[in-house]
């Protein structure tokens, strides 16, 4: 997921936390206003993690597993929390444990704009150490601005080929992104990849097929979900193009499918490839820990907001909100987010099912082609971790996201339900993220990444689809793989569940750093189960 955090933010560490635990640390309790806690189903995890480098431990009160009900019912809450000083303990021995397959996304820039692949000798190389290292495989980006460039229905493939057989060649796996959207503008992107030519020269005379916030904004990354059924490019509709698009790269590259050189398929359903709205565009002025803005205001998500009001009985109400506030509001600060604000009223309500409804929609129609041109193969999509604000009522930035997770409300359950009804993994992001330095960092922001890891993994698990996962930020350390090596081996859970797979944001030269090395090979071997040996 890639956010333009402040340096600050950029530390990784171990501390396992709920996300509805109430916490009191050296004394000192968290902010208290508005905090919405969610607690886990009966069959959710218990963890009880030490903390490597405080030593303390984080428990979960008895209370607080408790039965709830499916989506949109109220979840049962425990202040019955508290941290406990404890000894110092070793690290947690991972030998013997499942084997989840470790991948390493390649540079966004290793094919230009030819489609040609840029060094081939120097990534041979770099290849050939993380293979030395046990590496299960890659995850290399497919973007669409590159493949179908110029001309609809025109597709070249040549740069992957070349870099797909050297990678087959040193007997690595392949994950595989369909990317429909722009790289560039979000931290981490270090090439600019717009979306088709033939794409760009339509939005020029109907920049409706872009996302667009209040103020008319067009968002240029990927296409509005408004086109998915509608026959605005060259004929075809956004979802027709992706079909066709996905078919295109299955019949290509049919001798690595069936060697079993590509095993999985991440299709790319929005901004930065994730299943989201672009909420908080950088390139419009969003810096963190604003709550962003809703992204409806293109003429055809209008026309379907307006569609849906009448439906409802309510026509006046087929507008997006007037008080939401801009991108970097903070919740307190609008009518609509604030405590018992208009997010909880009669036309609140109605709106946020709407908008999570089409992101969901968009989804299920865009997954249903991606069954149809990959078949058998599996296929995952990545979902954003949007935790600042998580800890208030409202949860206002994962509002604007399209993820409907207000408090009381679980907006997870429904995704993962619609990606079991396709067979489709979940890929979440942000699991080595720790909720204290957030805290530390921003305490106005009310982050818990680690509860929303939580809440994420347990929705997905509950709706029994496959959980995969990667970070969100740079890390080199060892208390960032702990804090990885705790959600995706949790201890004591009695399902012995796991993270299906884990996928390294990203290569480059740091990673390859002797010291960063060495840290990042023991980090594999515990994730694939073997004994090892402590630094």
């Amino acid at each position: 997921m890639a956010m333009p955090f402040p340096n600050s933010m950029l530390k990784c560490a171990t501390t396992m936390a709920l996300a509805s635990a109430n916490f009191v640390l050296l004394g000192q309790p968290f902010p208290a206003p508005s905090v919405a806690r969610f607690a886990p189903r009966s069959r959710s995890l218990k963890p009880n993690f030490i903390d490597f480098s405080s030593h303390t431990r984080i428990s979960a009160a008895p209370s607080e597993f408790t039965e709830s009900s499916n989506f949109g019912d109220s979840v049962h809450t425990s202040d019955d929390h508290q941290v406990v000083d404890i000894a110092p303990s070793e690290e947690r021995d991972f030998s013997g444990t499942p084997h989840v397959p470790v991948y390493v996304m390649l540079p966004l820039g290793i094919i230009d704009m030819e489609c040609e692949l840029i060094n081939p000798d120097e990534l041979s190389n770099q290849l050939r150490t993380l293979k030395s290292i046990n590496v299960d495989g890659v995850m290399v980006d497919t973007w669409w601005g590159i493949v179908e460039a110029n001309t609809p229905q025109h597709y070249n493939w040549k740069g992957y080929r070349k870099l797909f057989e050297i990678v087959r060649n040193l007997d690595l796996k392949l994950q595989v992104v369909m990317s429909f959207h722009e790289c560039g503008g979000n931290v981490g992107d270090d090439v600019h990849i717009p979306l088709p030519k033939w794409v760009t020269e339509i939005g020029e005379e109907n920049p409706d097929i872009y996302f667009t916030d209040r103020d008319g904004r067009r968002n240029p990354e990927s296409l509005t979900w408004g086109i998915d059924k509608e026959r605005v490019l060259k004929g075809r509709t956004a979802v027709e193009v992706y079909f066709e698009y996905m078919r295109s790269f299955r019949v290509e590259f049919d001798d690595f499918f069936m060697d079993g050189s590509i095993t999985e398929i991440e299709i790319g359903l929005g901004a930065c490839g994730e299943l989201r709205y672009p909420s908080y565009p950088a390139k419009h002025g969003w810096e963190y820990p604003g709550i962003g803005e809703f992204q409806c205001y293109d003429k055809y998500l209008r026309k379907s907001l307006e569609k849906a009001a009448e439906a409802r009985g309510h026509s006046f109400w087929g507008r997006p909100p007037d008080h939401a506030g801009s991108y970097n509001s903070q919740p307190q600060d609008t009518k609509f987010f604030c405590d018992g604000g208009e997010y909880d009223s009669g036309y609140g309500r109605f709106f946020l099912n709407w908008y999570s409804h089409t992101l969901i929609h968009h989804g299920d129609s865009v997954l249903s082609m991606a069954n149809l041109a990959f078949e058998s193969t599996p296929i995952s999509v990545k979902v954003s971790g949007i935790h600042w604000w998580y800890k208030t009522a409202s949860h206002a930035a994962e509002l604007t996201a399209g993820f409907y997770n207000r408090a009381n409300r679980d907006g997870y359950g429904p995704i993962a339900s619609m990606l079991k009804k396709h067979n489709t993994a979940l890929n979440f992001t942000c699991v080595e993220l720790r909720t204290l330095d957030q805290h530390e960092g921003f305490p106005e922001a009310m982050a818990d990444p680690e509860g929303l890891v939580w809440q994420v993994l347990n929705a997905a698990w509950d709706a029994d689809i496959p959980v995969a996962s990667e970070n969100a930020l740079p890390c080199y350390d060892r208390q960032g793989y702990n804090k990885i090596l705790e959600h995706a081996k949790p201890r004591d859970d009695p399902d012995g569940r796991h993270l299906s797979a884990f996928t390294y944001l990203r290569l480059n030269q740091s990673l390859l750093e002797e010291h960063n090395l060495r840290e990042f090979q023991l980090f594999i071997n515990r994730m694939h189960g073997e004994v090892v040996e402590y630094l």
